[in-house]
């Protein structure tokens, strides 16, 4: 019994081993790389005391993935550096947080409220601290926590208008100006969250502020003299342009927001003018000595570089729209793009009619060229449906554009328009540089700012 239970037995493994199971190993197809995971935030108003509106826009299907409720009548937005939170500020003192998720909630949404009167005009969130500056209480607010509570206030800042710094910065600054609207920049230590009430003076009436990614340069934008402050973040003083004596940079009137052409070295300045002749552009170049810039000059200093020979340089002057109110950069340095939001109390016309405003558009800069390559028309919209802006032959930005933000993107990048006038934002593709859709806010456009640029 024996052998025929191990004759049997070798005989079934002879017969499996004779069979061949062939393997199969699935091969996934290869295609184009997918676009990063990124959204367009932008905030609306409903009403001057009803709740706001955020919404969350995909990069890659300019489709609408959330709306949550936030605060009353929300008016500024910023964006935590890493893009995973977002910052409201609102008519009825109050600030929001949130995380920026496709799961948001309107419940999920923080709020606190600030001190009687405080009237914040800008808020810049930082990895510990949360600034926002007061001009109502003539102070800076200290938040923390998560979600951010008030911890202190510090001042006094005067008609305070600016945060402006960088998260990881060993120093940021709170921007106002005196009666007589002499701007100051009032530093925070951020290593030991210390305020230093003596104030560096800088231009006349400070409104806008941007400082480099390696933190060494803070430029302020004074539109009371048509002129750039420097700062050198290192060494807390005011810089003194190379060949000039100067500590400022003469650019065109009404300076009102900048932007960085980082691959360029370059700083993009909006200059409003006066309102009724058409705007402009300042391009700057700011390079730094560095050992890969001027690697022969025996004063750089990796910690604390000096301002290159050519800092400083007015590059162009590019005549743009009427009123020109802000400007957004393509982190590659190929273009930028500018809200004009012509005339606020005259309508927006493709072409030309007596009595109407034909200059609310986009105008898109070649920063190689320094020239408008492409003028985008802005049209009425005169509701979410029926609108003309969104049923024109040739799509066109929606009301005044009051707002804009640019990512880059492959095969192209995203250019997002609001306007306070419109329940519309604008998209722009930037390898046509032409509408290419518009999002419905369900309110009036407020801002919109990109997760990644």
């Amino acid at each position: 019994m024996r052998f025929a239970l191990v004759a049997a037995v070798s005989a079934s493994l002879i017969g499996c081993g004779n069979t061949y199971r062939p393997v199969v190993t699935a091969i996934n197809p290869v295609g184009p790389g997918a676009q990063p995971t990124k959204y367009a935030v932008a905030i609306s108003t409903t009403g001057a005391s009803t709740p706001g509106l955020v919404t969350f826009v995909d990069f890659s299907g300019d489709t609408v993935l959330i709306t949550a409720t936030i605060g009353v009548d929300p008016y500024y937005l910023a964006l935590s550096s890493d893009g995973t939170t977002g910052y409201t500020l609102n008519r009825d003192t109050t600030v929001n947080s949130f995380d920026i998720s496709t799961s948001l909630l309107s419940t999920n949404v923080n709020q606190t409220t600030l001190l009687s009167g405080a009237n914040p005009v800008s808020i810049l969130p930082l990895s510990t601290h949360t600034y926002a500056v007061e001009p109502g209480r003539s102070a800076v607010a200290d938040l923390t926590g998560v979600p951010p509570k008030l911890n202190q206030e510090f001042g006094p800042v005067a008609n305070g208008t600016y945060m402006v710094g960088i998260n990881g910065a060993p120093r940021v600054y709170a921007l106002g100006a005196d009666s007589s609207g002499n701007g100051q920049a009032y530093t925070i230590e951020t290593a030991t969250n210390t305020f230093e009430p003596t104030p560096i003076a800088i231009g006349k009436n400070p409104v806008y502020g941007v400082m480099t990614a390696d933190a060494k340069r803070v430029f302020v934008m004074n539109k009371g003299d048509g002129t750039v402050s420097v700062i050198n973040a290192q060494t807390n003083l005011l810089d003194t342009i190379p060949g000039t004596g100067n500590t400022y940079i003469p650019v065109g009137t009404n300076p009102v927001w900048a932007d960085f052409a980082p691959t360029r070295n370059e700083l993009v300045v909006a200059n409003a003018g006066n309102g009724t002749t058409p705007g402009t552009v300042s391009i700057i170049s700011i390079p730094l000595c560095s050992a890969t810039a001027l690697p022969t000059n025996p004063n750089c200093d990796p910690n604390n570089p000096v301002d290159s020979t050519q800092f400083g340089t007015v590059l162009a002057t590019v005549p743009v729209g009427i009123n020109p109110v802000m400007v957004a950069v393509l982190q590659d340095g190929t273009r930028a793009y500018v809200a004009n939001a012509g005339d606020p109390s005259l309508p927006c016309a493709a072409t030309a009619v007596p009595g109407v405003s034909t200059t609310c558009s986009v105008s898109v800069i070649n920063l190689t060229s320094n020239t408008v390559t492409a003028t985008i028309p802005s049209l009425p919209d005169t509701g979410t449906t029926g609108s003309t802006c969104a049923t024109a032959t040739t799509k066109t930005v929606c009301g005044h554009p009051a707002w804009i933000a640019a990512t880059t993107g492959t095969p192209a990048g995203k250019v997002y328009v609001t306007s306070l006038d419109s329940s519309n934002m604008s998209i722009i593709r930037t390898d046509v540089d032409a509408i290419d859709t518009t999002i419905p806010l369900q309110g009036k456009g407020v801002s919109v700012r990109v997760t990644a640029p």
